[in-house]
C-alpha cells in the first residue's frame, strides 16, 4: 500500500511540475506578444505623427496659394470670395410625401388611448 502511495505521489508530482512549466511558458509568450503589440502600437503612432506633420506641411496656405497661381490655366479655379456661399435656405430639398391615413389612424389611436383612461 505504502508503494502505490510513493507511487501516487511521485505522478502527482510530476503532472503538477509539467503543469506549471506550461503555465509558465504560456505566461513568457502572453508577455512577449504584450511587448511585441505595445511596441508596434508605440511604431503605428509614431507614423501617424510623422503623416500628420506632412499633411500640416502639405496643407500650408502659403503653398496651396503658389498652387493654385501655376496651375490655374489648367484647372481654372477661381479663388473663393465671400459671396460664393450661401445658406441652407437656398437648397431646394426634395418635397416631403406624408401619408394621411397613417396621420388620421395615429389622431385616432391616441384618442382612443386618451379616452381609456
Amino acid at each position: 500500500m505504502r508503494l502505490v502511495l510513493q507511487i501516487s505521489a511521485v505522478v502527482l508530482v510530476g503532472v503538477c511540475a509539467t503543469w506549471a512549466y506550461k503555465v509558465n511558458y504560456a505566461a513568457q509568450d502572453g508577455l512577449r506578444r504584450n511587448n511585441a503589440l505595445k511596441r508596434e502600437i508605440r511604431h503605428e503612432q509614431q507614423a501617424l505623427e510623422v503623416l500628420r506633420a506632412e499633411w500640416d506641411y502639405l496643407n500650408r496656405p502659403e503653398r496651396l496659394r503658389a498652387m493654385v497661381e501655376e496651375h490655374n490655366k489648367q484647372l481654372q479655379l477661381v479663388p473663393l470670395q465671400p459671396d460664393h456661399f450661401g445658406n441652407v435656405a437656398m437648397i431646394a430639398f426634395p418635397p416631403v410625401e406624408i401619408d394621411v391615413t397613417d396621420l388620421v389612424e395615429a389622431a385616432m389611436e391616441e384618442s382612443k388611448d386618451g379616452d381609456n383612461e
